[in-house]
C-alpha cells in the first residue's frame, strides 16, 4: 500500500528546503537571530507565513503572464499576405474599399417645405451625410406604404426602390466628383 502526499501548489521541492533550513537556522524562533526577538514578525511561524503569501502571489502573476505569453501567441498571425484579421496590406486596402458601397442608406423622410420624399445618406468611411431629394420617386407607391417606409423603415417595392437607389447613387457619384 502505497501513501500518497499532495502538496499546496507554491510548495516547490526549492521552497519546503528553504523553509527547512529556516527552521533550522533559527530553531523555531527569530529568523534573523535574535536573541529574545521582540518583534513578532521575526518569529518564524509569521514569517513563514508572509514569506508563503509572497510565494502565492507570485505563482499568480507568473500564470497570469503565461496565459497573456500564450493568448498573444494564438491570436497573432504571422502573415503579411491578404489578411482575415490583422493589419491591412495596400492590395488589401485596395480590395476591401472596392467592395464597400459608396453609400449607406439611413432613412427617407418627407421635406416640412416641399412636401416632397428626401433620402439621408451617410457616405462610406465618412462622417459626410447627404439629404437627397427624391422628386417623384415615390409617386408610384401606394400612401400607405410611403409612411410605412419613412417612419419605420419598412422596405419600399421593389421597382420603387430601384428607382431611389437610382436616384441616390447618380447623387453621390456627382457630389463625389466634385
Amino acid at each position: 500500500m502505497t501513501v500518497q502526499c499532495y502538496f499546496p501548489k507554491w510548495s516547490t521541492l526549492e521552497r519546503r528546503n528553504k523553509l527547512i533550513e529556516l527552521f533550522t537556522r533559527s530553531g523555531g524562533f527569530c529568523v534573523f537571530g535574535h536573541k529574545k526577538c521582540l518583534i513578532p514578525q521575526h518569529h518564524y511561524g509569521l514569517f513563514i507565513e508572509d514569506l508563503i503569501a509572497d510565494w502565492k502571489q507570485a505563482d499568480r502573476e507568473q500564470r497570469q503572464a503565461e496565459w497573456f505569453a500564450e493568448l498573444k501567441a494564438i491570436h497573432s498571425l504571422g502573415e503579411r499576405t491578404f489578411p482575415l484579421r490583422g493589419q491591412f496590406s495596400a492590395i488589401s486596402k485596395e480590395i476591401w474599399g472596392g467592395s464597400q458601397p459608396l453609400f449607406y442608406l439611413q432613412g427617407l423622410g418627407m421635406s416640412g417645405i416641399t412636401l416632397k420624399p428626401f433620402a439621408k445618406v451617410r457616405l462610406t468611411s465618412s462622417y459626410m451625410r447627404l439629404y437627397i431629394n427624391l422628386g417623384d420617386a415615390l409617386r408610384k407607391v401606394s400612401k400607405s406604404k410611403r409612411r410605412k417606409a419613412i417612419r419605420y423603415g419598412k422596405p419600399l417595392p421593389k421597382q420603387a426602390e430601384e428607382r431611389v437607389g437610382g436616384i441616390i447613387r447618380e447623387a453621390v457619384k456627382d457630389y463625389l466628383k466634385h
